[in-house]
């Protein structure tokens, strides 16, 4: 063999030994790469696993707190009801405490006023409103509380061209007692007790009651049920708490449709809805409507 062949023959086998060995080694580069990406691989899964396990226990826990959270609010919540409750509990006890029993109580033959009973403030009528039979006739009363209300009452029918006076508001024990026996007197005792209330049983002792009388009818009240003054005051005596006492067919006394009894708007305006009167009613249902008797 010539040398020049010789030579290309060495120079390609050591090529062909070279490219042997490049591939070798770069085959073992990749498998040490595979391997080591495949160990990566593990380690990472192994990463995420516990990942996903703290992360599963921190959304739980999450829970667990959310749900400690909303207990503990409606326990607030609750305690806050309770609160609330007692609170009103408490307003409509010093309520009550400030508002007289008596003034929802049924009279008329049922309870009893004593001599002693006094309404704690009145206050007199003013002149307009306030019939006078003559220039000796004394100032009428009504109980403070109950004035605003009569007021409005006095101010809107004058407004709607009604002419309504009071003849008579808050009497006295003795007062009732001197108007019964002039009453007896007069009419005899059977006649009397049809229509004027023994001492200790008047309505107009609480002072939350009132005679109106209009023009025309003055002091004997004669005709007053035809009067406008008295329909006015049959379709809208309720929207200021009066309500009429003895209405026709009452088990107490004659008719009088000048006798109206504030009893609060609340009451009023059931009764008047209902096609009902005062004495219609249980005294427990009536006690019911004392907490709102001036609201």
């Amino acid at each position: 063999m010539k040398a020049p062949a010789l030579i290309i023959l060495l120079v390609s086998l050591t090529l062909i030994g070279y490219q042997i060995y490049r591939y070798s080694t770069l085959n073992q580069e990749l498998i040490d790469a595979q391997n080591e990406f495949a160990s990566s691989t593990l380690v990472f899964a192994d990463k995420l696993k516990n990942l996903q396990t703290d992360l599963t226990k921190a959304n739980q826990e999450n829970i667990d707190l959310n749900d400690s959270l909303t207990a503990e609010r409606d326990r607030n919540d609750n305690f806050e009801d309770q609160i609330n409750n007692i609170t009103d509990k408490v307003g409509v006890l010093d309520k009550l405490s400030k508002t007289d029993p008596q003034l929802l109580l049924k009279y008329s033959k049922i309870f009893f006023l004593n001599e002693h009973y006094v309404p704690p403030k009145l206050t007199e009528i003013e002149a307009p409103y306030s019939y006078q039979l003559n220039d000796q006739s004394k100032p009428e009363q009504i109980l403070t509380d109950v004035w605003p209300y009569l007021k409005d009452l006095l101010t809107e029918a004058t407004r709607a061209n009604i002419n309504l006076q009071i003849i008579s508001g808050y009497r006295s024990f003795g007062e009732q007692t001197s108007l019964k026996s002039g009453y007896k007197f007069i009419y005899g005792a059977g006649t009397a007790n049809q229509f004027s209330a023994d001492q200790g049983y008047s309505e107009h002792q609480l002072g939350t009651t009132v005679d109106f009388t209009t023009i025309g009818v003055g002091a004997s009240f004669k005709g007053f049920e035809l009067t406008p003054a008295y329909q006015w005051l049959t379709d809208n005596a309720h929207k200021y708490g009066f309500t009429l006492s003895y209405p026709k067919g009452n088990n107490y006394y004659l008719f009088e449709p000048w006798h109206w009894r504030f009893v609060g708007v609340k009451l009023a305006t059931k009764l008047q809805r209902d096609n009902q009167h005062f004495y219609d009613l249980n005294q427990r249902t009536i006690n019911q409507y004392l907490i709102d008797l001036f609201d």
